[in-house]
């Protein structure tokens, strides 16, 4: 294990210029309102509060920029917080936020603004796993579901044993030579970096993830991010 990774600063990068159409008409989807507060406002401050991630950078809306700027000078945050324009696809949001990453940067976390509620320890956790000597890591949950196939003509199919799944969350972590190189080699569609990473033939490492860092995608999902924010409020 290099020493280098061992004492690499960290950056959290944020792709966060979807429009989030599924939540239906309104602001960009980080800046839709939970319990009076912008889902990118979470995201940052979970980043932002581990003890290993020195620098967050977010890929805005390119028309909502100032909006997002003025937005998170607002907040106090424990680590040096930035604003890029992103691009039209997640993907094109990651590279133009790595490309004004300081030198000294050798940890990449990229996580999703619509999981605003990850525990601070998962962030640590993916960061920590990298900094131990993982090229790439992802945080990951059990399914609770019941999955089954299905054929070509919609018939119902067997049931999928769930034992070896599992659901896949952010932030992903990777070292930054790692992702870099997928970003600039991989043109294949991937749902997200580990993917792109996964690609390249580089193994990508799990460590255990968290049900609070679901994704808000629906209405639904609002209601019970509001939920959890409200039980955090008593505790």
């Amino acid at each position: 294990m290099s020493d280098d990774v061992t004492r690499a600063r960290v950056a959290a990068l944020v792709p966060a210029a979807g429009r989030g159409e599924r939540l239906g008409p309104g602001a960009p989807k980080a800046l839709r309102e939970l319990a009076g507060t912008p889902m990118l406002v979470y995201a940052v401050k979970a980043l932002a509060s581990s003890p290993l991630v020195d620098v967050v950078v977010v890929a805005a809306p390119s028309e909502h920029i100032d909006d997002v700027r003025a937005l998170l000078d607002r907040q106090e945050f424990s680590a040096d917080v930035s604003v890029v324009a992103g691009g039209e696809t997640r993907s094109e949001s990651v590279a133009r936020a790595l490309i004004g990453l300081p030198d000294d940067v050798d940890v990449v976390l990229v996580h999703d603004a619509a999981r605003p509620l990850v525990p601070v320890e998962t962030v640590t956790a993916v960061a920590s796993a990298v900094r131990g000597g993982h090229p790439a890591v992802v945080p990951v949950v059990p399914l609770v579901d019941t999955i089954r196939s299905f054929n070509e003509d919609d018939a119902i199919g067997p049931t999928v044993s769930r034992d070896r799944l599992r659901a896949v969350q952010t932030p992903q972590g990777f070292t930054r030579d790692v992702l870099q190189r997928a970003h600039a080699e991989v043109d294949a569609p991937v749902t997200d970096d580990a993917g792109m990473v996964e690609s390249l033939g580089i193994p990508v490492h799990a460590v255990a993830g968290h049900e609070e860092a679901f994704k808000v995608t629906r209405p639904l999902d609002v209601i019970l991010a509001e939920s959890v924010i409200a039980r955090r409020r008593v505790r």
